[in-house]
């Protein structure tokens, strides 16, 4: 991910202090200077820096700190609150409503990625049980029409463009009056990308958006475009009323703090980021899960979020059934293996488990540990009933792990280490036992019932620690806010 060497140096410059026996002025700066540096490298713009570490330093007063208190962990919460302050115009955004017709008009830099994230932004709604429809309104850039009809056609969603219409405005409205006589509940029109110094197509866009009356316009950002991001994103703010943030290409660039920190230019939230050019490289922006996983401390919210999205809905009371009697079976590790290769990119799933960051799994990591997972499942396929179903990993002797090794093409010693994995996860599963189930089997209410309890057993000793002990966890959870957080970082629930 393209903040998660940011996310690392601020880790980092947290563990030290950490460290530190006593922790003083000279600790603090020395982790604030680290911290600072880390932002403005990654170019967040220089006075949204210098009033987080001004404001961390108003929380963190240290002289005023009765002896007792733990500074560290109110150091931790200072950082994590700033750095959500500084992501978070404090507004929402538009949310369209299902069976009544919206209009969201896409707008942006040229080369943005524009066309492809009209596209995802489509698909994604059209899993969650809309309608949506695409106007190209793009007459400015060659092999834009056709772009957006394969994308669409792709994603089987209605399209609407010309071939032969030079003018955006009239093929916006003609598309926008079909698909609202179509019943579509989600119209999308993508728009000529432009650049702040070009007037005439800036007039373009404001004709574009007079005439078909968007519910939402959509600020759609390269994360590679630096500090300049600033510059652009008022540009198009002072145009038209700019109510919502996409930033693309969070996967591949070392930088991206100058797209995170224009959403104070815009003063409009980030709803999305684009991690990618597949269809579901496509994740929901929510300010404190976003900062959580920065950190390293993981997302549970998200975790499940996805794992409900993958996991049929008559499955789910089993699975939770499963986990609430710590039973772990290999048939059960299958099928979660399963359901993580369908979840999306490893890497992105990965960051929402606590302890674990982005920057741990390094580019290309990804890929040999999604043939791990597949060389294990490939081994399982060549078990009997029986084995599957055990939760002993005594019944496997040595003929049966030759067997295993045999049907499957692996070496006996890759038999072993898939058991060891096995019963590595066996372990934490069991740790789980005796977590409260809701009573509609529901997943999303998962992580309310997760308690500190629970999840100082799941986290690594080392991540406890961190944090603060049980102290500090508890303290964490209760500062992610109410139950419809779900407590983004680690899954509890202030009962």
């Amino acid at each position: 991910m393209v903040l998660a060497e940011l996310g690392g140096r601020i880790t980092r410059a947290i563990q030290q202090m950490s460290n530190v026996t006593i922790i003083d002025e000279k600790a603090l700066n020395e982790c604030l200077n680290e911290i600072t540096r880390a932002l403005l490298q990654s170019d967040v713009s220089f006075p949204l820096v210098k009033e987080m570490q001004t404001n961390i330093k108003k929380i963190v007063n240290l002289e005023d700190l009765a002896a007792g208190h733990n500074k560290r962990r109110i150091i931790e919460q200072a950082i994590f609150s700033e750095l959500c302050k500084m992501l978070d115009p404090g507004k929402p955004a538009f949310a369209p409503k299902k069976a009544k017709p919206s209009v969201v008009m896409f707008v942006g830099l040229q080369g943005a990625g524009k066309t492809t994230t009209c596209t995802k932004y489509a698909y994604y709604h059209q899993k969650k049980g809309y309608k949506p429809a695409l106007v190209c309104a793009d007459t400015f850039r060659a092999g834009a029409f056709d772009q957006l009809k394969q994308n669409a056609t792709k994603a089987k969603i209605p399209f609407y463009g010309s071939y032969t219409e030079s003018d955006p405005v009239k093929i916006a409205v003609e598309g926008v009056d079909r698909f609202k006589k179509e019943s579509c509940d989600l119209i999308i029109v993508d728009t000529s990308g432009r650049h702040k110094q070009e007037a005439s197509l800036f007039e373009e866009m404001r004709q574009v958006a007079e005439a078909t009356k968007p519910d939402l316009v959509i600020f759609v950002m390269d994360s590679s475009i630096g500090q300049a991001a600033f510059d652009q994103a008022q540009a198009f703010k002072q145009s038209v009323a700019v109510g919502a943030v996409i930033i693309t290409k969070m996967d591949g660039h070392a930088k991206g703090g100058g797209a995170l920190s224009a959403v104070a230019a815009t003063k409009s939230p980030v709803i999305f980021i684009g991690t990618g050019e597949h269809m579901d490289e496509f994740e929901v922006f929510d300010v404190k899960p976003f900062v959580s996983r920065l950190l390293g401390m993981g997302d549970w919210s998200g975790f499940v979020d996805k794992l409900q999205e993958v996991v049929p809905k008559d499955q789910q009371p089993e699975l939770l059934e499963k986990l609430s009697q710590g039973h772990f079976t290999l048939r059960i590790m299958y099928d979660q293996f399963q359901n993580i290769l369908n979840m999306g990119p490893l890497k992105e799933v990965f960051s929402m488990l606590p302890g674990i960051s982005a920057e741990m799994m390094p580019k290309g990591h990804e890929k040999e540990s999604q043939a791990k997972i597949k060389r294990y499942m490939t081994m399982m396929d060549s078990m009997t009933n029986e084995e599957l179903d055990s939760s002993n990993p005594k019944v496997f002797n040595e003929s049966r792990m030759m067997r295993i090794a045999r049907g499957s093409g692996r070496l006996v010693r890759e038999v072993m280490e898939m058991l060891e994995e096995y019963k590595r996860l066996a372990k934490i599963w069991g740790k789980m036992k005796g977590i409260k189930i809701p009573k509609n089997g529901d997943m999303s209410a998962l992580s309310r019932n997760m308690n500190a309890q629970h999840m100082s057993k799941v986290l690594p000793p080392q991540m406890l620690k961190q944090i603060g002990g049980m102290g500090g966890l508890q303290s964490l959870m209760k500062q992610m806010g109410s139950g419809k957080d779900m407590m983004g970082m680690f899954g509890g629930g202030d009962k």
